[in-house]
């Protein structure tokens, strides 16, 4: 079998490092050295004798074009999340298996929404505020009683939007907290829900009686605007709101909005890519708002795992085995 790896450079170093390297040249015939999807449009002719491509981000188109060149692709297998941006319908029609590491980049994104959500409920961004507040005198853990109605890690509610792979994965993180867990999900079951150990209610009941919301909804046309500055502004007092998913889902106008009426409510972000210039400014003005970059996902060795899954799923499909982290049609086309 002859393989080729085909994503950006970056992210091959970081996603396939030597060693794993070395574990998937021991199982096919990497043919030539990495190719970015601008150098294999340049020189198709590789693609003539590949059995199967590994990617991540900055995956090759799969259009018409790349599959003519590929006439031998049996498997891609795609170290990274979505696959929406370069999947297109030729591919399907072909029935490749593709799978990919979406449940390997699940894991930080649950693991960093855990922390902010234990943080929150410790009302942690409000009380660090209030210790750097110009003039603030030094604040004990005494003092802090009386200072913000802090919910704590017992006893409390945390809300969850969308059950997918990661919602499910920061559930199941949950449960070494003494929390009530409730959820919306329009595709859950009750069934889910009981496996699950959380009660599904409305959108509306999630955000009035959470403590802590976390959104886990992938941006699709029916989710884009979905939290609205209405939702926002029916949470408790001290609550914290938590996107790690899309920022397309979020209204961020009516968000600021509120989050200026409220400066008790705290909001998380890690995802504002659509967000406008002039709301980006808002939401750094804002003192009631912690920013990241997008760092829930895979970071510097966290990223080994997704070529790691991969490895272990070439060696699935060489056996013949079923793949652990194939995708349908069906999957993809509402994964975040």
């Amino acid at each position: 079998m002859n393989g080729l790896y085909v994503l950006n450079t970056e992210a091959f170093e970081r996603i396939y490092p030597p060693e794993v390297q070395e574990e998937i040249a021991g199982l096919v015939t990497i043919i030539a050295p990495q190719q970015t999807p601008v150098s294999i449009r340049a020189n198709p002719s590789l693609l003539g004798d590949v059995d199967m491509i590994f990617s991540g981000w900055g995956a090759p188109v799969l259009d018409a074009d790349f599959l003519e060149a590929a006439p031998n692709l049996k498997a891609f297998f795609h170290g990274a999340g979505s696959v929406r941006t370069f999947m297109r319908e030729e591919f399907w029609a072909r029935n490749i298996p593709i799978t990919t590491a979406g449940p390997a980049n699940a894991i930080p994104v649950a693991e960093y929404t855990l922390s902010q959500i234990i943080f929150g409920l410790k009302a942690g961004w409000q009380f660090n505020a209030a210790c750097k507040a110009p003039g603030s005198a030094r604040i004990s853990g005494w003092d802090a009683h009386g200072m913000v109605a802090c919910a704590g890690n017992y006893g409390s509610t945390v809300g969850l939007i969308s059950l997918g792979t990661i919602g499910r994965l920061v559930r199941q993180f949950l449960q070494s907290l003494d929390v009530r867990v409730i959820a919306y999900d329009p595709y859950a079951s009750d069934d889910d829900a009981a496996r699950l150990d959380l009660e599904l209610c409305s959108l509306e009941d999630v955000f009035e009686h959470s403590d802590v919301v976390s959104l886990h909804t992938p941006d699709l046309p029916e989710t884009q605007g979905m939290i609205t500055g209405d939702l926002l502004s029916s949470m408790k007092q001290n609550a914290t709101f938590i996107n790690t998913a899309r920022s397309a889902v979020v209204r961020h106008g009516e968000m600021i909005d509120v989050l200026n009426r409220r400066p008790d409510l705290w909001a998380v972000l890690d995802v504002t890519e659509v967000a406008t210039d002039a709301e980006y400014r808002r939401l750094q003005e804002l003192p009631n708002v912690t920013l990241t970059p997008h760092i829930a996902g895979s970071m510097g060795p966290e990223c080994t795992r997704m070529g790691r899954f991969m490895a272990d799923e070439l060696k699935r499909f060489l056996a013949g085995q079923p793949l652990c982290y194939e995708l349908t049609r069906e999957q993809a086309a509402i994964m975040a």
